[in-house]
């Protein structure tokens, strides 16, 4: 829409007829017609003559006007540079914050990535113990395991008397009792809890040595990369949007 079409359009809105209008802008007829078919552009003076005869602001005079008319033919008068000077303004501001939110997304959308892929939050390292079984009062952590460390030394190595085979038969015996008490159990922690974890249960207790860690993949750090890219992907996407938008304005 050009300036002509717009005074038409506003006095039509308002009833009015060209005289009437002329009138209570305090111009010709004539001049008033010449204004609504583009045959001349009104002054400042007369600008505000008009928004005052139809009791509108600049910004109601110039909604639909071709913006390339506006600032080639109105920006001369004060009201339509403030409007103008106003908009421009209000663009800025608003492609500073989705400048600033796009950058923000693109930030923490890294972070989240730098995080799932560290393992910063959710740990992928396990630690393992393991219990050979349930200890009795008085044993000693590797009783199970090693119980002959424990046992009275004695001279039967190589000897074959009826008192040897005796013992060998107690050892042999007390053996298969051992092995029967072996109950592997396995601890799995998120963190190092030392070299040994010893836990009551029920009918003595069991003593947990750590045998070593191991790397797992965490759902949770799979969860925070894939998050992490969308979010990056999206504040990407913001700085693809502002520069089209600004070409096109």
């Amino acid at each position: 829409m050009n300036i002509g079409e717009k005074i038409k359009q506003l006095r039509t809105d308002k009833n009015l007829t060209q005289p009437q209008l002329a009138e209570a802008i305090g111009i010709e007829q004539s001049y008033l017609s010449k204004l609504e078919n583009d045959k001349s552009i009104p002054s400042a003076d007369i600008f505000q003559a008009i928004l005052k005869a139809l009791s509108i602001n600049a910004a109601n005079f110039l909604e639909g006007i071709d913006e390339k008319i506006i600032h080639k033919d109105l920006r001369h008068i004060p009201e339509v540079a403030n409007y103008l000077n106003a908009g421009a303004a209000f663009r800025i501001h608003n492609i500073k914050k989705w400048l600033f939110g796009s950058a923000a997304a693109c930030v923490i959308g890294l972070t989240l990535i730098v995080a799932g892929y560290s393992s910063l939050i959710f740990n992928s390292i396990q630690y393992e113990y393991i219990s050979d079984g349930i200890l009795l009062e008085g044993e000693p952590w590797d009783f199970i395991s090693s119980w002959e460390r424990y046992e009275a030394k004695d001279s039967c190595t190589y000897n074959v008397s009826d008192e040897c085979q005796k013992k060998s038969e107690e050892r042999a015996a007390k053996d298969k009792v051992m092995r029967a008490r072996i109950r592997l159990d396995t601890l799995m922690t998120t963190s190092y809890q030392g070299k040994h974890i010893y836990k009551n249960v029920e009918g003595g207790f069991r003593v947990y040595e750590f045998k070593g860690d191991r790397n797992i993949h965490h759902a949770g750090n799979r969860y925070l990369m894939l998050l992490g890219t969308l979010i990056a992907f999206a504040g990407l996407f913001g700085f693809f949007v502002e520069f089209r938008l600004r070409k096109i304005l």
